[in-house]
């Protein structure tokens, strides 16, 4: 392998000190036009780039951005994802991923990411309680947190995320303007459902129409086939003059999944029989195979926000953007 130029080699290049090296690859740092110049053309010549790592030991800066996920079979989280790491390398930040499961829990993970002097810590559809922070494994140093897409359950953590009142209120609107009166709600995995708030939200909204008792279904986890078993235990269960009208999912994976069950299973007809509304806008719910009436989240003004709070270009805030909804047939 070739030996990596140093910025003592390029010093000597250039005609200048190791410290002006540094100096010209430091944003913000104090030095002459020239100098840089002539350090740029060197490092250029002898293909050299800084040694970030050796730069973070010394200014406790790494330049790297944690990002926490516990749910990878929701095809919105990839999307987020890919805008999200984009915008992190343009101000010129290194994401980590890190895949919270039943082997790697969010302690594991804080103390992971303690350990490498992480800048930050982004809990992307994922959230943990105060208590976990009390936890006597972890150290009093944890790099500063971050909750998007969902509200934070812990104090002190800025939550950017879409409106969720503002969503329900204008989903309810909607489905009562329709003529719609038995509505269901699918809830994800409760430990996760909690933290989002549509349920409560989607209650609340029917109860100030005069409607209480929203019927709820309960999905084990986020995913098509948990969306299909909580729908076809449901219908199993109910008569058919008992039925619900109209059924809102947590988000678009499980609305997808029930829509199968409610027309290939029981010959339903959506929306006629039951309408069936998502959450996120998925690509696949808009296609002609589903026509899915869904809610689009604000990603790319959510993403602007925590990436501006972790660069420090705004304030850390909790922030709640409207997102808008997305009208098609299935309701």
């Amino acid at each position: 392998m070739r030996k990596r130029a140093t910025a003592k080699e390029v010093a000597e290049a250039a005609g200048v000190s190791k410290w002006t090296v540094i100096r010209a690859f430091t944003p913000g740092a104090s030095i002459a036009d020239a100098s840089r110049q002539k350090v740029l053309q060197a490092a250029e010549a002898l293909n050299y780039s800084p040694n970030l790592l050796a730069r973070s030991l010394a200014t406790n800066i790494t330049h790297q951005v944690a990002v926490f996920v516990d749910d990878f079979t929701n095809p919105h989280k990839l999307p987020v994802l890919e805008m999200l790491t984009e915008r992190l390398q343009a101000e010129g930040l290194l994401t980590v991923l890190i895949n919270i499961n039943r082997h790697f829990d969010h302690v594991h993970a804080l103390i992971n990411a303690d350990q490498r002097q992480f800048d930050a810590v982004i809990l992307f559809g994922t959230a943990f309680r105060e208590e976990t922070l009390g936890d006597r494994r972890l150290g009093r140093g944890l790099p500063p947190m971050f909750v998007l897409a969902r509200d934070s359950q812990i104090p002190g953590v800025p939550a950017i995320a879409c409106d969720t009142e503002v969503a329900l209120n204008e989903i309810v609107e909607y489905l009562f303007d329709k003529g719609y009166r038995r509505p269901g709600f699918m809830t994800g995995a409760r430990t996760l459902s909690t933290a989002l708030g549509r349920r409560r939200h989607f209650a609340n909204c029917w109860r100030q129409k005069g409607i209480d008792g929203v019927m709820e279904l309960t999905a084990e986890r986020y995913s098509a086939q948990a969306g299909a078993e909580a729908a076809r235990a449901y219908l199993s269960d109910s008569p058919p003059g008992s039925r619900i009208d109209v059924l809102m999912c947590e988000n678009d994976i499980l609305a997808l999944g029930a829509m199968d069950v409610v027309r290939s299973e029981f010959g339903l007809r959506v929306p006629h029989d039951l309408a069936v509304v998502g959450f996120d806008n998925i690509e696949l719910g808009g296609g002609p195979a589903y026509g899915l009436t869904s809610y689009e989240q604000p990603t790319e003004k959510m993403i602007d926000a925590i990436v501006g709070m972790i660069t420090g270009e705004r304030a850390s805030e909790t922030i709640a953007f409207p997102g808008s909804m997305i009208r098609r047939l299935s309701a």
